[in-house]
């Protein structure tokens, strides 16, 4: 739900055939994976990245033949944010808390079904601790060549 989040998903909307992946209250709902669980089978060469701006640290990845945000990554993480749009709703892993809900200008709409964190939490940051020990603290990168302006 941070402002970068939500500016990117607009941009994201803009693109030819896109959809608008943010909820009626602003969110971009992800669930957090291990980089080490994730792999690209097929179409890696339709994957571009796209930034806010030529600085920026945050990446999301999206699918040109149609446009589609799959994933966002930060730099130097050793996990991606896999955007649950991408799994039909019965399957979709069940949101755990909001994120970030500090940036809203407006709380009130936030559904009360799971925390409505203004940041992170302590445990968040402990539980991907304990994932990047599991991983003996390696950090696999994710190639994808092409750039998307968008």
């Amino acid at each position: 739900m941070c402002d970068s989040c939500n500016a990117a998903a607009a941009r994201l909307a803009a693109l030819p055939g896109a959809r608008d992946i943010r909820t009626s209250y602003g969110a971009t709902p992800c669930a957090e994976y291990r980089k080490d669980r994730i792999r690209v089978v097929s179409g890696a060469e339709r994957l571009a990245e796209f930034r806010l701006s030529a600085d920026a640290g945050t990446r999301r990845v999206v699918a040109t033949c149609c446009n589609t945000p799959v994933f966002l990554e930060l730099k130097g993480a050793h996990w991606l944010s896999v955007y649950l749009h991408l799994w039909p709703q019965a399957a979709r892993p069940k949101a755990q808390m909001r994120t970030m809900t500090g940036d809203l200008a407006d709380t009130s709409q936030l559904p009360n079904d799971i925390p409505n964190l203004k940041s992170q939490s302590l445990s968040f940051y402990a539980k991907l601790l304990g994932a990047w020990i599991a991983m003996g603290l390696r950090n696999p990168k994710i190639e994808v060549k092409e750039k998307l302006d968008a």
